[in-house]
């Protein structure tokens, strides 16, 4: 068995293992909005795993996404590595941050176009104190390495980077620190067919060498299912059924999963657009489809 194999075994525990991510019962609302952007959601993540969580444009998918990381007020319970967010003070925090990182859909947006790529993935080092301010160059240069790019390429800035290298250097800035989860906010959204391909098969190489867990945030079905463990599935701000990605991709039991399934194969492209299916198929005070069996 290869070193990053038994690196992988390690970082996941069986059935019963104690949760790295438990989010219970949030709900989001944002000022001014009508209802509720998320209402009761429950997930829960083991260490190593990858959970997608997918859904339409407006879901709620990145409401969720940005709630974990506290970017967005709400309501509910998260937990990470046994411990309440919602309790903890800002230098508390700050020091979770260190193990919860996040990709986001824009990598150009992200990316300060005034300063080389290199200083952006040093300032968190930096800031966290991960290693002695001399030895931090070399560890920018070896985490470029480690996303495929050129370790000279350092002292270029962002606009000198295609779309798929920005993603690149993004998730060199995420994995510098070690996390033991990164939130992925559609990452691959807006890169190419083939560029995301290479984009997915670098975070699966990074999580079997480190044990990360990612929680995957996409519309893309293709995309979730090669990258997930388990799926999720968001409509208007509800889980609406939950599973091993094979069981809820093959056997989904939700008429939303199922609609949400068939119009990947729908011929005419206009109606791809249309809501799948109806609100009342999800109605407050429904417990969610669960897909199977839950490992």
């Amino acid at each position: 068995m290869r070193e990053d194999d038994v690196m992988t075994s390690a970082a996941r525990p069986g059935p019963g293992g104690a949760a790295l991510l438990e989010v219970d019962d949030l709900t989001v609302r944002y000022p001014g909005a009508a209802g509720n952007a998320v209402e009761g959601v429950s997930i829960s993540l083991q260490p190593g795993e990858t959970l997608g969580l997918v859904g339409e444009s407006g879901s709620g998918k990145s409401s969720v996404a940005r709630s974990v990381l506290g970017l967005h007020e709400s309501s509910g319970s998260i937990r990470f590595e046994g411990v309440e967010l919602s309790s903890l003070g800002r230098r508390p925090m700050r020091a979770v941050r260190a193990r919860l990182q996040m990709i986001f859909q824009d990598p150009y947006g992200t990316l300060d176009p005034r300063m080389t790529v290199g200083r952006q993935i040093a300032e968190p080092l930096r800031v966290h104190r991960v290693c002695p301010p001399r030895e931090v160059p070399a560890r920018v240069g070896d985490l470029l390495d480690r996303v495929g790019l050129d370790p000279a390429m350092a002292v270029r800035y962002p606009h000198e980077f295609s779309g798929g290298q920005r993603q690149r250097i993004a998730i060199a800035r995420a994995i510098g620190l070690s996390p033991s989860l990164i939130v992925c906010d559609e990452p691959t959204s807006a890169l190419d067919v083939s560029v995301q391909a290479q984009i997915i098969a670098l975070l699966q190489d990074l999580q079997r060498t480190t044990g990360v867990a990612y929680l995957f945030i996409a519309h893309n079905l293709g995309v979730i299912r090669e990258i997930s463990d388990r799926v999720a599935v968001m409509y208007r701000g509800r889980i609406v059924e939950t599973g091993p990605v094979d069981e809820v991709f093959d056997h989904p039991q939700h008429p939303y999963t199922q609609a949400l399934l068939r119009a990947v194969l729908e011929p005419d492209p206009a109606s791809r657009h249309a809501p799948p299916v109806p609100l009342e198929f999800v109605e407050p005070g429904v417990e969610p489809v669960t897909s199977g069996r839950e490992s």
